[in-house]
This record gives C-alpha cells, sequence and structure tokens, in this order.
C-alpha cells in the first residue's frame, strides 16, 4: 500500500510549497503540485499543515544498557516519535560503556529489536583506547564522542597526549563535550564551603561556569585547528563560545567543514531564572546560564555560526532528581517536546519554519554524510513529521512516553502539536497514540 499526503505545506531547503507527496516502498517515490492515486494508495489529507523531513537527533543518552530504571531505546524512542524525531545518535556513556568496537556492535545489535526510529551510535573516547580508534570503519559509527569535561561516569578523556592523539587519528567526525573539569571542581569546593550540601540549585549555572565551557571548548577549537580534525562541539551555551565558530557556514560546507557547533533545546528554552521554579530539573550539563546567553544563541541560529540544534535527551528518575545539590544528577528527558518547544520560538517570531527545519534535519544530515534521510527529496527515505500550528499541545505525566515519566513541561501548553509521524514510510504516531511498532533502521553514511 502506497501512501499520498494531500495538501500539504511542505517545508525544505529554506522553501514553503503546497505539494503533495507520495510514499511508496518505504521511500519518497515522487512530489508534485498534483498526484492522482492510484487503487492502491491510501490518501492522507493534510488540509494546509506542514510537512517537513523528520528531526535528527545527533545528541541522545537513551541509558541502555545498563540503566534499566532510567530509560531504554524502546521507550525513548518511542518518545522520540511522539516528538517528530525519526533518527537519533546516542552516547556511549552506558554499561558497559561502548568504547570497545565489539561494545559497538552489540549496542546496534540491541537498537535492532527495540527502536522504533532509525539509529546509530557512537564510539566513546578514553586516555587509553586509541587503537580502538584507529581502528574504526568510518561508516560504522555516527562519531567519536569525546568527553573533555566529566559528565557522567569515568570517560573523562583529560591527559593531553590522548586528545593529542585522538585528534590527529580519529577516522570519523569527534563530537566533544567540552567543559573544563579543574574549574568547575574549584567552584564546587567554593560553593561546599559556603553552603554545605545546601548548595542552590541556581548556583548551578555559576559552578558549571562559563569560564568553564569556554577553556574547554576554545582547547577542542585549537586541537582541530592543529591536527586538521573533524570537530563539532556540542551543546554551546555561552555568548563567548560563539567567537570561535565564525565566519558562518552554509549547508553545502558542513560535509566537508573543519569545525562545526551545536546547541540544544533546552538551552534555547530556558535561563537561569528558571531554577528557582524548576530546580533540578532542568539541571545539565553544561547548564542552563543567562537570558543574554539564550538570546545570543538564537542569533547565532538565526546567522549560520551554530549550525546544528540537538536534544542531549537525558533521563534520571524523578527520585533521584529529588536529592540535593551535589546528589542530583544533571540531565533532562526532552525528545518528545524538542519540536515543539522551537515551534515557541516561530510563534515568537524568532525562527523560521525554514531555519528549523534547517538546523533540525539538512544541516544534521550533511554534517554527518547520512544516506538519504534528511530532506523531502525523492528517493529518499520517508522520515516525516506533519505539524499542526494551530493545535495547542498540552503536556500532561499520562501522555509523557519518557520511562522516566517526568518533564520540566508538564503542565505546559505549546502553541502546536505534532499530527502524525512516518519513519521509513510506515505511520508510527498519529497525533494521539504510537500506531505501529515497525523497528528503525540503523542509519548509513556517504563516507570514504
Amino acid at each position: 500500500m502506497k501512501t499520498l499526503i494531500r495538501n500539504a505545506k511542505l517545508v525544505n531547503q529554506g522553501q514553503i510549497r503546497q505539494q503533495d507527496l507520495l510514499i511508496d516502498a518505504g521511500r519518497i517515490a515522487r512530489i508534485d503540485d498534483t498526484i492522482t492515486p492510484d487503487a492502491n494508495t491510501k490518501v492522507i489529507d493534510a488540509d494546509g499543515k506542514y510537512l517537513i523531513p523528520g528531526m535528527i537527533d545527533d545528541q541522545v543518552h537513551f541509558r541502555e544498557p545498563g540503566f534499566p530504571n532510567k530509560g531504554n531505546i524502546g521507550s525513548e524512542s518511542r518518545a522520540c516519535v511522539a516528538g517528530g524525531i525519526t533518527s537519533f545518535m546516542e552516547m556511549p556513556n552506558v554499561n558497559p560503556q561502548t568504547t570497545t568496537l565489539e561494545a559497538l556492535e552489540d549496542k546496534y545489535a540491541l537498537a535492532a529489536t527495540k527502536a522504533v526510529a532509525n539509529f546509530s551510535f557512537y564510539l566513546g573516547a578514553t586516555n587509553d583506547n586509541l587503537e580502538v580508534i584507529k581502528r574504526l570503519d568510518p561508516n560504522q559509527a555516527c562519531g567519536v564522542k569525546t568527553f573533555m569535561g566529566a559528565s557522567t561516569g569515568n570517560m573523562l578523556v583529560d591527559n593531553i597526549e590522548a586528545l593529542e592523539g585522538i585528534f590527529a587519528n580519529a577516522p570519523t567526525l569527534i563530537a566533544t563535550h567540552c567543559e573544563d573539569t579543574p574549574t568547575i571542581t574549584e567552584q564546587e569546593e567554593l560553593a561546599r564551603a559556603k553552603y554545605g550540601d545546601d548548595v542552590p540549585m541556581e548556583l548551578h549555572g555559576e559552578i558549571r561556569s562559563r569560564e568553564a565551557c569556554y577553556k574547554s571548548s576554545s582547547l577542542a577549537v585549537e586541537l582541530a585547528k592543529k591536527h586538521q580534525a573533524r570537530l563539532h562541539v556540542l551543546h554551546l551555551t555561552t555568548a563567548e563560545e560563539l567567537e570561535m565558530f565564525k565566519p558562518a557556514k552554509q549547508l553545502s560546507q558542513l560535509s566537508s567543514a573543519n569545525i562545526t557547533a551545536e546547541v540544544c533545546v533546552h538551552h534555547l528554552y530556558f535561563n537561569d531564572s528558571d531554577y528557582t521554579r524548576l530546580g533540578s530539573q532542568i539541571k545539565c550539563n553544561p547548564s542552563v546560564k543567562k537570558q543574554s546567553d539564550k538570546m545570543a544563541l538564537i542569533k547565532a541560529v538565526n546567522d549560520n555560526v551554530i549550525d546544528i540544534i540537538a536534544t542531549d535527551h537525558a533521563p534520571h528518575t524523578w527520585d533521584e532528581k529529588q536529592n540535593k545539590y551535589f546528589n542530583a544528577p544533571s540531565g533532562v528527558p526532552l525528545v518528545q517536546h524538542a519540536l515543539l518547544s522551537l515551534l515557541e520560538h516561530y510563534h515568537n517570531g524568532l525562527f523560521t519554519l525554514e531555519k528549523i527545519v534547517e538546523k533540525t534535519s539538512h544541516a544534521v544530515a550533511e554534517r554527518y554524510q547520512l544516506a538519504d534521510r534528511g530532506y523531502l527529496r525523492e528517493g529518499y527515505h520517508a522520515d516525516l513529521v506533519l505539524l499542526d500550528l494551530d493545535s495547542p499541545y498540552t503536556v500532561t505525566k499520562d501522555n509523557l512516553l519518557y520511562h522516566c515519566k517526568w518533564s520540566p513541561f508538564e503542565g505546559h501548553q505549546f502553541n502546536s502539536s505534532i499530527a502524525a509521524t512516518w519513519v521509513n514510510g510506515t505511520l508510527m504516531f498519529d497525533g494521539t497514540n504510537i500506531v505501529d511498532n515497525q523497528l528503525g533502521e540503523r542509519l548509513a553514511f556517504n563516507r570514504d
């Protein structure tokens, strides 16, 4: 059975055009002003809603294997699909850590039985696995994740010789978490000396400070320039860091770019005044910072200084989050509401729909050299999302699909809703429920 989506406003490559789109055998078979269906075609009238390529989230933590109480590939990929994310790239700080080629392939095998969105995984870097990184096939992983600041677990790469080796030899893109650990430790000690164990959550942005971010991200940029490495700096949070990523890049330059940058949806949505209301719910690393930083990041997206928008989805249990500052883990569940939060910026006149699609789909496909995804193009995989910009959506505990069953957006009403999501041509979400359990596919890359 083919599927014809009629009367949709297609958002693609900087344009919005009302056209029909035909899905056949999991791919986009035809895009035209008018398509006449045959007897073997299911017709869906989009009624003027907006059709976009599914978001490709290049930064998630699904907690499997190792932490089933927080999240798993099945639950979190369903939350992705309900949020309009059709493909994800998942991080290596699980248990066992994804720091060997064997662990990497084990993870792919696990996802092939559980993920309802398309998937890829990072190989994790450590101070002593350079030989493993050298053996990595460039098409085997989305990238090499390097924690240049301890965030979770013991994957901190703090040996400068190890970093030099990684940047000189990594066969694929290096994605970095940049925070300088000694700078953070110093601020933690000062806070503990003043407050003991009762450090206010409002100080998180000062403890995981802008200085810690800049010191580490500038080192990453320096190493990338020195070794001509392909560097992607994840989750920028400060106005100062943006100065390192000019001049702006165009989509056509991303596949060969030396250095690119990313921002996450929560750093575009929240600011440090929200700690008073939400506390540990928005405690994340790197931290949510000032309103001025948030506005600088939004401007950098529009100016193409920032190339990609992602989530850094990182669920923890509600009970864990109720601990005092030093024991409350950092991380926020976000995939189900990432696109909806970005559409708030559209409604507020800060982003265009075209810019949102560029940063969540086109640019990710280009930077990671994905095969046949990220655009509304004939022959491409039919990873599609239908947006209803006029139908509000309220986040409740009952409609959360995260395994952890909480969200900083609970009780919030967004101005838009996800009307439908297709993954590889299969309708997976109908605007209310997950309607199919068709499994996603391993992402393929066009790399030499």
